[in-house]
């Protein structure tokens, strides 16, 4: 931008679990098919806590 270097927009996806502890993260996300991918984290962590 101008010649300056800048990082642009970085998203990141934070699981909190039950005790407000940060369970997972997720860094440097794209939109397309993360909802997915949190989903079959959750799934896959709900089966490990049952």
């Amino acid at each position: 931008m101008y010649g300056k270097k800048v990082m642009g927009i970085v998203r990141t996806t934070f699981i909190i679990g039950p005790d407000g502890k940060i369970q997972h993260i997720f860094p440097k996300v794209k939109a397309e098919g993360h909802a997915g991918e949190v989903l079959a984290y959750l799934k896959e962590s709900a089966k490990g806590a049952a």
